[in-house]
């Protein structure tokens, strides 16, 4: 009975290291970032964010030399992605929540844990599913030269420490 709590756990928290991963992904192409010093909590309004997004993406644009036309369609999809995924922040706190009481409670509840698990590989699959399709209509408006810009700017954010060639090293 251990084992299977402990796998139980260990389910949780790879799932929580998804998200966090997917949310690394997220941060690169403009959501709650850490930029400067400054990263968007969870109380940041949604005018807050937007303000935030603009601030990211301006950085970005200097770093891929995009056009002003590029940039009149990154902005778009860039925001409309945020607010699809916005949401989710709240649903997967709720999903914590569900886990945390399932787990404090005087004997566990099996079936309160795995209904968060699911719950949570649900929403990983939903965020990775729309940044996926974020970074396919930002990746078509830019050039083969602009995404090799961003890949090398997102390994380097990343401490990967990738060259122009694409390779890393540092």
């Amino acid at each position: 009975m251990k084992l299977i709590n402990r796998y139980t756990v260990i389910a949780f928290v790879a799932g929580a290291g998804l998200m966090a991963g997917i949310g690394a992904v997220a941060a690169q192409m403009g959501m709650a970032s850490m930029h400067h010093g400054m990263m968007m909590d969870a109380s940041a309004t949604p005018a807050q964010v937007s303000a935030h997004i603009d601030h990211v993406l301006k950085h970005l644009y200097v770093e891929l030399d995009a056009t002003p036309a590029q940039q009149a369609q990154i902005a778009p999809l860039v925001q409309q992605a945020v607010t699809d995924l916005l949401p989710l922040r709240s649903q997967l706190q709720a999903d914590h929540e569900q886990f945390v009481q399932a787990l404090t409670q005087s004997s566990v509840d099996r079936n309160s844990l795995e209904a968060a698990r699911t719950a949570h590989l649900q929403l990983a699959d939903q965020a990775s599913k729309r940044i996926v399709q974020l970074i396919g209509d930002v990746g078509n408006v830019l050039t083969p030269t602009q995404r090799q810009a961003l890949v090398n700017h997102l390994q380097q954010m990343h401490g990967h420490g990738a060259t122009a060639s694409g390779t890393t090293g540092q």
